[in-house]
C-alpha cells in the first residue's frame, strides 16, 4: 500500500495536468519511501517462503517455531535491514551536485533517471546500488527456491492427493506473488549500470508499483473458502439474471 501511494498518486496527477513537477524534497521523500518499501517487501517474500516452509515441512512444530514474538522480530529485521541499506544509497546520493538539467525521464524519482541530472561521476554510486540490489534481490530470491524445492520433495513424498493438493494451496499464492515481484524487480535493478533501457524499466516499474499491489488481494483470496463461495454465488445470479433476461 506504501510502495503504491508513493508512486500511483504523483504519477496519476503527471497524465492529467500541464504541470508535470516534482520539487526536490518532494522527490528525494518518494525515492527514499519507494526504496525502503520496495527493499522490505522483498525481504518480507523471502521470509515468507520460509513461513510456508515450515507450515508444510514441520506442520506439528509450527505454532511452536513461528510465535508472535518470533514473526514480530523477522518483520521488524526487515525493516531495519531495508532502512541500512536504503540509508547507505541516500548518504551517496545526498552528496552529488545536481547542476545537470532539471528534466526527469521517468514518472517517479528512480535512481536511474535521477543520476543523469548529477554533473559528476557517478560509477562509485551506481556500483554500491547495483552491489546492494544484488545482495537484497538475489539473497531473497535464494532463501525463497530453497524453501520451495524443500517443500516440493515434501509435498511429492506425500501419500495422498488430497494431502498434496492442501499443501499446494498453502503455498500457490505466495509463490504467484514472489515470481511477479521477483521477476520485475530483478530486471529493473539487478542489471550492470548503463545497461538498461529507460522506456522498458518505466514498464516493469508500473507493473511493479502498480499491478502486482493491485493483484495481491485477489490473489491471496482467492485460496480462501468463504470468497471463493461468495464469487460462486455472485456466478450463480448473474447467470440465472441473464437466462430470466433471454427467456
Amino acid at each position: 500500500m506504501i510502495i503504491t501511494t508513493t508512486v500511483t498518486p504523483k504519477m496519476l496527477s503527471l497524465l492529467i495536468t500541464k504541470k508535470k513537477t516534482i520539487s526536490f524534497f518532494g522527490c528525494a521523500v518518494q525515492l527514499t519511501l519507494y526504496f525502503l518499501c520496495g527493499t522490505t517487501e522483498v525481504l518480507l517474500l523471502g521470509i515468507m517462503s520460509v513461513d510456508r516452509y515450515l507450515a508444510i515441512c514441520n506442520p506439528l512444530r509450527y505454532t511452536a517455531i513461528m510465535s508472535n514474538q518470533v514473526c514480530m522480530l523477522m518483520m521488524l529485521s526487515c525493516w531495519f535491514g531495508s532502512f541500512f541499506c536504503v540509508a547507505i544509497s541516500a548518504v551517496f546520493k545526498s552528496g552529488l551536485p545536481y547542476c545537470g538539467p532539471n528534466v526527469i525521464d521517468h514518472f517517479f524519482c528512480d535512481t536511474g533517471p535521477l543520476l543523469k541530472l548529477v554533473c559528476a561521476d557517478t560509477t562509485l554510486v551506481e556500483t554500491v546500488e547495483f552491489s546492494s540490489s544484488c545482495f537484497t534481490l538475489l539473497s531473497s530470491v535464494s532463501v525463497t527456491a530453497v524453501s520451495y524445492l524443500s517443500i516440493m520433495f515434501t509435498v511429492v513424498r506425500m501419500p495422498s492427493a488430497q494431502g498434496r493438493r492442501k499443501a499446494f494451496s498453502t503455498f500457490s499464492s505466495h509463490i504467484t506473488v514472489a515470481t511477479l515481484y521477483y521477476g520485475s524487480s530483478i530486471f529493473i535493478y539487478v542489471r550492470p549500470p548503463g545497461s538498461s533501457s529507460m522506456d522498458f524499466n518505466k514498464v516493469a516499474t508500473v507493473f511493479n508499483s502498480v499491478v502486482t499491489p493491485f493483484l495481491n488481494p485477489l490473489i491471496y483470496s482467492f485460496r480462501n473458502k468463504v470468497v471463493k463461495d461468495v464469487l460462486k454465488d455472485a456466478v450463480k445470479k448473474i447467470g440465472a439474471i441473464f437466462r430470466k433476461t433471454v427467456d
